[in-house]
Order: C-alpha cells, then structure tokens, then sequence
C-alpha cells in the first residue's frame, strides 16, 4: 500500500501552485501599467499633454478570492477561479476629460496582443446609484519561464470627478448592510448628476482652449529645437535641421 503524501509536502505543493498563480496575474499587471505609462510619456513628449491622470493598480488576496468564490458558490479550484473571478487583477486610469476615457479606451484595445474579452460603458448607461465609469476586461500575456499564460486584468477608466464620486460613495456605504435611505440615496444621485455637469463643461472649455492654441500656432524656434523626453531636455543642433531642411527641398 503506498503512503498517503506527508501533509507538509502538500501544504509546499499548494503554496508553490498558489504563489504562481498569483505572481501570473501580479506580471500582468506589471504589463498594463508599463503599457500605460508607455502612453502617458509619448503623449506628454509629443502634444505638451497627458490624457492620463494618474493610475492605481490592485491585485486581491486569496482571502479575498477565496470568500468571493464562496458567496457566488462556486468549486474551490485554480480553474474555477479563473473562469468566474475577472477582477484579481486590476487598473483604474483618471483622466481630466470623457474624451480622453474614450482615446485610451482605444487605445489599448488596438493593441495586438491584448485580448478584450468585455466592454462596459457606464458613461452612455450610468448604473441607478448614479456611477459613471468605462469597464474593460482584458486578456493579458504572460510568459513564465515555462510557457505563456493569460491573465484577465479589469480596467476602469474614468474622470477626476467620476472618481471622486465613486470613492465617497463607497466610503459612505461600506459595508453597510441595511437599506440605504431614500434620500440618501436621492442626494447620491444628485451628487452625481452634478460631477457629470461639471465634466461636461470642462471638456467645452478644454475644447474651445485647443481650438484657440492650434489656431494661433506660433511657437518661436528655440521652443520648435527643444525636446523632452523621460524629463531630459535635448537640443536639436542647427546644423540637422539645415540638413533635413534641404532634404526635404
């Protein structure tokens, strides 16, 4: 009769499949927010502005994990878990204006090797509390020392003031497990009603400022020789721009 595996060496077995699965989508991750940072630098580099605010990334804990498999009921397995939890991983993106949501929204989903596996648009559909945000789900490569593996990573997109909405309300209701109030529920939704007003103007004014600055258009030439790139300044010599100058004659 064989012996039944040594308790300990099953615990090392599960922590080294666990510890794996979680660094996949961990380097997931990683990618996502190189990928947006890629973005961020090229835009800031070449058109003096970033639509990209700031980001933050989050990945859950397997206790986390673990009690949302539960409640859904589903079986405890590596498997499962993949298939039925689409949020391990994840980025939120601010952005200043709803037009940049939807440049970066293209953005990464033009990228070849990113899969987009869903799109949620809670800007054209807020939900009823009044929550505004673009959902992606992404399908993300991973190449571990053994092979490629996929890793689903959400992204939500949305403005400063979308975001701040959406933190307080969450702060306000936290694990609150009672009926919210009507009218508190009422005041949330105005609340919100008013950050997408607030949205709405400020991209007429960002708007109407763009028009005026490519209508005026009038950099002088030591702004036109002078490029930035990862905060380096560099100075493109005369003696190049004689040369591409005649090249182009």
């Amino acid at each position: 009769m064989m012996n039944a595996p040594h308790p300990i060496d099953q615990f090392k077995k599960f922590k080294y499949e666990i510890t794996r699965f979680m660094m996949i989508y961990k380097f997931a991750l990683d990618q996502m927010e190189t990928k947006i940072e890629v973005l961020k630098e090229e835009f800031q580099s070449l058109h003096d502005y970033s639509p990209i605010e700031h980001t933050k990334s989050r990945l859950k804990s397997p206790e986390s994990i673990m009690n949302k498999m539960f409640r859904k009921n589903h079986e405890l397995t590596f498997e499962s878990i993949k298939k039925n939890i689409k949020d391990i991983a994840g980025v939120r993106i601010t952005c200043s204006f709803i037009s940049d949501i939807y440049r970066i929204k293209d953005m990464l989903c033009n990228q070849s090797d990113l899969r987009v596996l869903e799109v949620k648009d809670y800007i054209q559909n807020p939900k009823p509390n009044g929550y505004q945000s673009l959902h992606l789900l992404v399908d993300v490569p991973v190449y571990m020392s053994n092979g490629e593996e996929r890793a689903c990573v959400e992204i939500q997109i949305r403005t400063i003031a979308m975001d701040f909405w959406a933190s307080l309300e969450h702060k306000i209701f936290y694990k609150y497990n009672k009926d919210v109030p009507e009218h508190l529920t009422r005041e949330l939704k105005s609340a919100a009603d008013s950050a997408n007003a607030l949205d709405q103007q400020m991209e007429r004014l960002h708007r109407e400022i763009q028009e005026i600055k490519d209508a005026e258009n009038d950099r002088t030439e030591e702004e036109l020789r002078r490029i930035i790139i990862n905060n380096q300044q560099f100075t493109l010599p005369s003696n190049l721009l004689k040369l591409l100058g005649n090249g182009e004659q």
